[in-house]
C-alpha cells in the first residue's frame, strides 16, 4: 500500500477539533463541545503555563523526574490550575470562558474527560461510552 502524503486542507480540518460527548451534568443533560488537542510544549514556550507549574505539569505529563522532591501541599490545587489551563486550551465551542462567565461548574469526570482528551484523543473518552452513549 502506499501512503499518500496527507494535505494541508486536511491537517487544518484536523487541527479544528472533534465533537465529543463529555461526561453529562446528570442523566438527562448532556454535554457535547467541540474541543481539541493543545500541544504541552508549545504552552510551555509560549508562557500559557506559568512557569510556577512548569514542575507540576512535567510530572504531570511525563511522570515524576524530580528525585527526592519535597511534598507539596498545594499539589492538588496546581494540578487543577493546570488543568484549567488544558481546558482554556481545549475549547473550541463553547470555549472554556463562556462556560465560565456563564457561572457553569463543570465535575470532576468532566475535567478528567478533557485532560484524557488532550493526552490521547477521542479514544481517551471509551470509558464513558458506556454510561453516556457514543462519542
Amino acid at each position: 500500500m502506499v501512503k499518500q502524503i496527507t494535505t494541508i486542507d486536511a491537517l487544518k480540518k484536523y487541527n479544528d477539533g472533534d465533537i465529543v460527548e463529555l461526561p453529562a451534568f446528570s442523566p438527562d443533560k448532556p454535554f457535547v463541545a467541540k474541543l481539541k488537542r493543545p500541544s504541552l510544549l508549545a504552552m510551555a514556550k509560549n508562557g500559557t503555563i506559568p512557569n510556577t507549574l512548569l514542575g507540576q505539569a512535567n510530572s504531570m505529563f511525563f511522570g515524576n523526574t524530580l528525585r527526592n522532591a519535597k511534598p507539596d501541599n498545594d499539589a492538588l490545587a496546581k494540578l487543577f490550575d493546570i488543568i484549567e489551563i488544558m481546558c482554556k486550551c481545549a475549547f473550541v465551542e463553547p470555549t472554556y470562558d463562556q462556560i465560565k462567565e456563564a457561572g457553569i461548574q463543570m465535575n470532576d469526570q468532566q475535567y478528567l474527560a478533557v485532560y484524557n482528551y488532550t493526552q490521547e484523543g477521542v479514544q481517551a473518552l471509551s470509558s464513558f461510552r458506556g454510561e453516556q452513549g457514543n462519542i
